[in-house]
């Protein structure tokens, strides 16, 4: 339990770091590098149009064509 409390909260430190501005594009390569874990997230957040987010508390993101992903923050509204 506590090794996946730890991939999460590692996750979601690299999603904070490369995504200041609250939303970016950046590449699946670069979240790799860092030691992001794909396999590990907090919930999952589908679209009307069928994209699913995937979120490691208020940090996610969007998988786009080309290993690009599409980094957001949600908003407490």
């Amino acid at each position: 339990m506590r090794n996946v409390n730890n991939t999460l909260a590692k996750n979601r430190r690299i999603l904070a770091e490369l995504n200041p501005e609250g939303k970016k594009k950046t590449h699946r390569d670069k979240l790799l590098k860092k030691g992001f874990d794909f396999d590990f997230h907090t919930s999952t957040y589908t679209t009307k149009a069928g994209d699913t987010y995937y979120f490691c508390y208020e940090h996610g993101y969007l998988n786009l064509e080309e290993g690009f992903v599409l980094l957001v923050e949600r908003s407490e509204d």
